[in-house]
C-alpha cells in the first residue's frame, strides 16, 4: 500500500480524544482514521508520569500494528508526560500532540481571569508551566484542577445532575467575577461545554486545543508528503482497551456525532 493511503492513528486515555478526532476529520475529511481509547486505564491525569509514559508507548504500538502513517496524541496529559519520549522512540513516524490553548485565549484580549480546566497531572507538568510562564505578563491565569470529571464523562453522564453539581462546585468562585476565557486542557471536557455555560449563567469564550492540533497534523503530513490524494470520504475505526465493551464503542460513535 502507498504510505499516503495508510490511516492516521489517534489515542487518548479514553473517549475524550474523540473531540480531537472530530476536528481532524473536519479539516482532513479524505483521510482514514483509527482511534484507540484506553478507557480501561482512564483517567491518566491522576497517575504517575512513568505510568502514563508506559501506557502511551502501548497505545502507539497498538496503532502502529494497525499500519498508521502518523500518530496524534489526543490527550493533554499524555502529551505533557510522554510526547518527547514518544518522538525519541518512534523517529520515523510524525507524532503530533495537544496542549492547552493558552495563546488563543490570551489573544482574545478579554478582561478578567483565564480559567484553565485540566487534570491535576497536566497542570503539574513542566511543559504546561513553561507554557503558562511564557504568557504570565499578558494574562491572569487561574489553573483549575478537575479530578473526577473525566470519570463522569467516561461513564457517558454528559447531561447528568452529577456533572452539573461537579461544575457548580468548581466554578462557584468565578460565577460573579470577570472571566476572559475558559481553556479546556483535557480533551474530555469539550463534551460538557454547554453545561459549563449553563452553570455560569452567561456566555463565555471556551477554547480547546483541537483546532491547533488538527492544523499541525495537516502541516506535518504536507511536510512528510503523506497527505492522501484520493478525494473520497475517509473511514473511521474505533477501538478501546475495554475489550468487548459495546457501550464504550457506541458512546464513542455517539460523541463523534455529538
Amino acid at each position: 500500500m502507498d504510505r499516503r493511503d495508510k490511516p492516521i492513528g489517534l489515542f487518548d486515555s479514553g473517549i475524550g480524544g474523540i473531540s480531537v478526532l472530530k476536528e481532524v476529520v473536519n479539516i482532513l475529511p479524505n483521510e482514514d482514521y483509527i482511534y484507540f481509547g484506553d478507557s480501561k486505564n482512564a483517567p491518566y491525569g491522576t497517575k504517575k508520569v512513568e505510568e502514563v509514559q508506559n501506557l502511551s508507548f502501548k497505545a502507539v504500538d497498538f496503532l502502529l500494528n494497525k499500519g498508521v502513517k502518523a500518530v496524534v496524541v489526543a490527550c493533554n496529559t499524555a502529551t505533557s508526560a510522554a510526547i518527547e519520549q514518544l518522538r525519541q522512540r518512534y523517529i520515523d513516524v510524525p507524532i503530533i500532540g495537544i496542549e492547552p490553548a493558552l495563546k488563543p485565549a490570551v489573544e482574545l484580549g478579554n478582561k478578567g481571569k483565564i480559567l484553565i480546566m485540566a487534570t491535576p497531572m497536566t497542570l503539574a507538568e513542566t511543559k504546561f508551566n513553561k507554557l503558562m510562564k511564557a504568557y504570565k505578563n499578558e494574562a491572569d491565569f487561574e489553573p483549575l484542577p478537575c479530578a473526577g470529571l473525566v470519570e463522569l464523562i467516561e461513564a457517558g453522564k454528559l447531561d447528568s445532575e452529577e456533572i452539573e453539581e461537579f461544575l457548580k462546585v468548581k466554578l462557584k468562585p468565578f460565577r460573579n467575577g470577570d472571566i476572559a476565557a475558559i481553556v479546556l486542557g483535557c480533551t474530555h471536557y469539550p463534551f460538557v461545554k454547554k453545561q459549563i455555560i449553563s452553570v455560569l449563567h452567561r456566555e463565555v469564550e471556551i477554547i480547546d486545543g483541537s483546532a491547533g492540533t488538527a492544523k499541525q497534523l495537516k502541516r506535518q503530513l504536507e511536510g512528510y508528503k503523506l497527505l492522501r490524494e484520493r478525494t473520497d470520504k475517509g473511514t473511521v475505526e474505533i477501538f478501546n482497551s475495554l475489550e468487548n465493551n459495546k457501550r464504550i464503542i457506541e458512546l464513542s460513535h455517539r460523541l463523534l456525532n455529538y
